[in-house]
């Protein structure tokens, strides 16, 4: 008997406030047009100021739920995403426990920046695989807007907001299993520099002269970041689908993090994949951090784009760095 994790529920949520190419181009004395040229992304969601992660997330998991046709409280884990948490602790985990009504549920946040859901993912298809629980929502959740350097153009035209959210379930099955395959995780911290807050934690903790720097705003290299992120994530790929014997003629949908639309492009090309076979919604959600794949997902899966049956390649790349990719049949 095989037993596998199978994603049985997909949710999404997105702040109502969408944030225009004009918008964001103001400050920068860019062109709208421009800033869609260089990104591939026209809008992005930012949330309202009384909105943070765990709403996101509440939500984007009720909606989970719901595709599911569970009630909340049947879950046994909840693992969560979010590099722009609540607070330092308790966990968001725990705020969506306790709203949710998950009463004596495991629930705990990890941090792995954009490639933080296949990190979740992994776990909850471990812990399924084990038997030490049958039922798992990972969430993935993000306000990246209260971070951002509006006069930055290596940030400040790429992020949005949203939570993205899935239920997986233990099944089992005598012949070949459906569900998820295989997740593979990376790291590789000697380049931390490229991405990242520099202060707010242990080592620069909040002053006046941290705030009057600046060293609360997300800082990125786009330049680099992108070279390692197409190398790194098309090899992880291309190794995954030849551990399970696949080549790119049979991903039926590849969805990837929704960094910009250019590296979406380079990453398809290295893999071979035909346009029609990469799903993207990075023109109408931009960068969503680690709820970008999720919210990508979900998007896939109310619009019918997932059949039965169908191979899917999933791929993130994000701060650490990190990177991680999966197989599923869904």
């Amino acid at each position: 008997m095989n037993v596998h994790a199978r994603v049985i529920g997909t949710g999404s949520y997105l702040p109502p406030r969408i944030i225009d190419n004009e918008e964001v181009s103001r400050p920068l004395s860019m062109d709208g047009d421009a800033v869609y040229q260089l990104t591939g992304i026209r809008t992005r969601h930012w949330a309202h100021e009384e909105q943070a992660s765990s709403d996101l997330a509440e939500e984007a998991a009720r909606r989970a739920c719901t595709s599911a046709g569970i009630p909340p409280h049947t879950v046994d884990a909840v693992i969560v995403s979010s590099t722009s948490p609540d607070m330092a602790f308790p966990s968001t985990a725990c705020l969506i426990q306790s709203r949710l009504g998950m009463k004596g549920a495991a629930a705990f946040d990890q941090s792995a920046s954009c490639s933080g859901f296949l990190y979740g993912l992994a776990m909850a298809d471990r812990f399924i695989r084990s038997g030490q629980y049958r039922r798992c929502l990972v969430v993935a959740a993000e306000v990246k807007s209260r971070s951002l350097d509006r006069k930055d153009p290596n940030t400040a035209i790429i992020f949005g907001d949203g939570a993205g959210a899935v239920v997986v379930e233990r099944q089992e099955a005598r012949t070949q299993p459906w569900g998820i395959l295989g997740i593979r995780l990376y790291a590789d911290g000697t380049h931390h520099r490229l991405i990242g807050i520099a202060a707010g934690g242990s080592r620069r903790p909040a002053s006046r002269k941290t705030l009057a720097d600046g060293q609360h705003v997300l800082r990125m290299q786009g330049g680099p970041l992108f070279r390692i992120a197409v190398k790194r994530l098309a090899a992880a790929a291309k190794d995954l689908l030849k551990e399970y014997g696949y080549g790119s003629e049979h991903v039926a949908s590849a969805i990837f993090h929704q960094a910009n639309g250019r590296l979406l492009e380079a990453v398809r090309r290295r893999l071979d994949l035909l346009p029609e076979q990469v799903y993207s919604v990075i023109e109408r959600v931009g960068n969503a951090s680690s709820a970008s794949l999720p919210i990508a997902l979900d998007f896939a899966n109310q619009e019918g784009r997932l059949r039965a049956g169908d191979l899917l390649l999933l791929g993130t790349f994000g701060g650490g760095l990190t990177w991680a990719t999966g197989l599923m049949r869904w």
